[in-house]
């Protein structure tokens, strides 16, 4: 029998990780998603993704996290929307298995029976609890999943302050008092929840999994007015690419879709179409309303993350933060989500493992969302994800990435994976991909038999190198 250096490298690997597992004890996992959230933060600084404010993106509290966790510097969602984004990256599966492409559909209802994140550590012993947004809405999660849960899930609604009648606004701290904002009270009942499994909780000694999901700095861009302190107007910048890339096809193109919901968007008469723009200064005042919502975020994050550490609870609890997906704040013109670019599909994503990540680690290999699931499983040390067949639909319980606990113990590891992002087929083109390479992205456009390759080149995505 002839043995591969392949075999001998992964049972080695094996072994390291397995070592590095049995020398700590991490039963419980803080999960926290945040909705439209770009690595536009302090811990992101730098080639990967600039700063677009001078000075960056106050964030304190995601970037303490991040110095003590392992800082996926180039992770990027399967899909740049909310539901098919979540769907997929909860169940470890790709949006064409999941069959959720847009805001409808319920994947137990149009795809498979599949085992989510929280449901799979509901399954292993875990009290699994949930609040906020972390399922996309009830309606397109038979809702929020009950399966996943061991106690009902908790949703916060809007409050009086955050109405929908423009995109931003700052509002005065004080009013937040008598009528708290939906992430304060989000940020509270996780807080409340964490005090159930600390020592003389109801539930001490549980093993729990839970999920928080904050709304900001999804649209309206709501902010406490304290929060706008950081970001003086000066200090606030306009894109450095407001136009299309050269020869851009039209299907790579989105219109202003969500944000033209806003009564101050229709006043513009914004049509949203290639090569047009916001004026000027109502561009500079949505980036500041977004990156004051960020530092508001951060500062919720933050009271939980303390409420962790006061109980005693932060050593033994695995803590995850990962974006939904990116979000485009008028560069080519765009607004939002729902692209192939670069700047919808990266997403932050962090994970602090307590023992083996505590004097922060770096990698700048692609990974994905779909890797999260099977991290968190071998990080727990719970029983690993089989992978998925090429047809799972009928597999309950499985994992259509790989886990990225090897770039824990060697962080410049390239992991050989093919990226691949997809959107919904519209009525000209049947669909369109997105692949991300190391070192250039490549978008690949369906037509009937015929295939097209743009491939873009910079962090700007301005540059086409060549089409075939």
């Amino acid at each position: 029998m002839v043995i591969q250096m392949s075999e001998i490298r992964a049972y080695l690997l094996a072994v390291v990780i397995g070592t590095l597992l049995r020398g700590y004890d991490c039963k419980n996992v803080l999960f926290i998603v945040i909705d439209d959230l770009r690595p536009d933060l302090g811990c992101y600084r730098g080639s990967d993704f600039p700063a677009t404010t001078d000075p960056p993106i106050y964030s304190p509290n995601i970037d303490q996290l991040a110095s003590k966790s392992i800082l996926f510097k180039r992770a990027h969602v399967q899909q740049a929307l909310c539901s098919p984004s979540r769907t997929s990256f909860l169940t470890s599966r790709r949006p064409d298995t999941t069959l959720v492409w847009d805001l409808n559909a319920y994947w137990r209802n149009v795809s498979g029976n599949f085992t989510t994140i929280p449901q799979y550590f509901k399954n292993h012993g875990h009290m699994s609890v949930g609040m906020g947004k972390i399922f996309h809405s009830p309606n397109v999660s038979g809702h929020d999943d009950p399966i996943s849960w061991s106690l009902p899930y908790h949703r916060e609604n809007p409050g009086k302050l955050e109405g929908h009648e423009r995109s931003w606004k700052f509002v005065p701290d004080n009013d937040t008092i008598a009528d708290p904002l939906q992430d304060m009270r989000i940020a509270k009942d996780a807080i409340t929840t964490l005090g159930y499994f600390a020592k003389g909780g109801k539930y001490q000694n549980q093993p729990f999994f839970l999920a928080v999901g904050f709304i900001r700095p999804h649209l309206p861009f709501i902010s406490p007015i304290s929060y706008s302190k950081h970001y003086p107007q000066e200090s606030v910048i306009l894109p450095r690419n407001p136009l299309p890339p050269v020869h851009m096809p039209p299907v790579a193109w989105t219109n202003i879709n969500e944000l033209s919901q806003y009564d101050d968007m229709v006043a513009l008469q914004a049509s949203g179409a290639i090569n047009s723009s916001l004026p000027d200064n109502t561009t500079l005042g949505l980036r500041k309303a977004y990156y004051s919502a960020v530092s508001y975020l951060d500062a919720m994050v933050g009271s939980v993350l303390d409420e962790l550490k006061r109980l005693n609870l932060d050593n033994n609890t695995i803590v995850s933060l990962i974006g939904d997906h990116g979000y485009h704040l008028g560069e080519h013109g765009l607004w939002c989500k729902f692209t192939n670019f670069e700047l919808a599909t990266h997403a932050p994503m962090i994970i602090r493992i307590p023992g083996l990540t505590d004097q922060g680690i770096v990698t700048e290999s692609l990974v994905e969302m779909v890797d999260l699931f099977p991290t968190l499983v071998e990080a727990s040390g719970l029983p690993k994800l089989p992978v998925c067949p090429p047809n799972s639909k009928s597999v309950r319980t499985c994992t259509e990435g790989e886990s990225l606990m090897p770039l824990v113990s060697k962080p410049i590891n390239e992991m050989e994976k093919r990226r691949v992002f997809s959107i919904p087929s519209n009525s000209v083109y049947d669909q369109y991909y997105g692949l991300h390479h190391q070192n250039r992205r490549t978008s690949l456009y369906g037509m009937a038999r015929v295939l097209v390759y743009h491939t873009y080149s910079g962090l700007d995505e301005i540059t086409r190198e060549r089409t075939v």
